[in-house]
């Protein structure tokens, strides 16, 4: 089966990158580079996709198409056994509010679609750079002594849910990863484009039998590398050197 142009234009790029261009800066625009090598400008596209994807580059909004630097190394997840929010969390609270869950989320976490549950926004930060941007779903069950003093507001509030989310014994954690796209909110988070390809990190926290919290976590694809390790942590490793395994 022949290479795809898309694919071919893309390797082209890469030495392109790696001969003409410094880290950060603005690559020509989509007509003048389509004409330089001579293909149509979806193709030109396809390849541009491509090496974001592969965190070669990114788009930045007001600014354009730059040449991305290396991946950052940066630790994604709790540890096995603890909460989030627990002693050496990366995570930034930024705010808590309590109403009815996305249908999904409600369905896996056993609560009726109508039923309100606190979501806990956090974002983090890494060398400057926001890297990733959390939604944690709790439900009122699992903070049953949250009490409205307590809870004000913005970061207090969502502190005072992770506090008392903490005092339950964690019975266990599942984790997967997937691709997505960012949505509007996640790309303003992230300083992102919507549509910008972010890895997508669903943790479900266990206690009493079920579902105690359930959190949703958007990485920047551009800026992570995740592997995982034989304690079922996940690491993201920096440079382009390192295989995923």
């Amino acid at each position: 089966m022949p290479e795809p142009k898309y694919w071919h234009l893309k390797t082209v790029l890469s030495e392109a990158l790696d001969s003409e261009f410094a880290v950060g800066e603005i690559l020509p625009n989509e007509r003048d580079l389509a004409a330089r090598f001579g293909v149509a400008r979806a193709t030109l596209r396809q390849a541009l996709e491509q090496l974001e994807l592969e965190g070669r580059l990114q788009r930045r909004r007001g600014v354009g198409t730059t040449v991305a630097p290396p991946r950052m190394g940066v630790a994604v997840g709790s540890a096995q056994g603890t909460w989030p929010g627990a002693a050496g969390d990366a995570w930034q609270p930024a705010d808590s509010e309590l109403a009815p869950a996305p249908a999904d989320v409600a369905r896996a976490l056993g609560v009726d679609p109508d039923e309100p549950v606190h979501t806990v926004r956090r974002t983090r930060v890494s060398h400057g750079q926001p890297v990733a941007a959390e939604l944690l779903y709790v439900p009122a069950a699992s903070v049953p002594d949250l009490s409205a003093i307590d809870a004000p507001i913005g970061p207090a509030r969502a502190r005072a849910v992770l506090r008392e989310l903490g005092r339950l014994d964690l019975e266990g954690q599942d984790r997967a990863v997937e691709l997505g796209s960012a949505r509007a909110d996640d790309a303003k988070a992230l300083d992102r484009l919507p549509g910008a390809p972010v890895l997508v990190v669903t943790t479900r926290f266990l206690a009493d039998g079920g579902t105690a919290a359930l959190s949703m976590a958007t990485y920047r694809a551009d800026t992570c590398r995740l592997t995982f390790g034989d304690q079922g942590a996940v690491e993201i490793h920096h440079g382009p050197e390192q295989q995923a395994s």
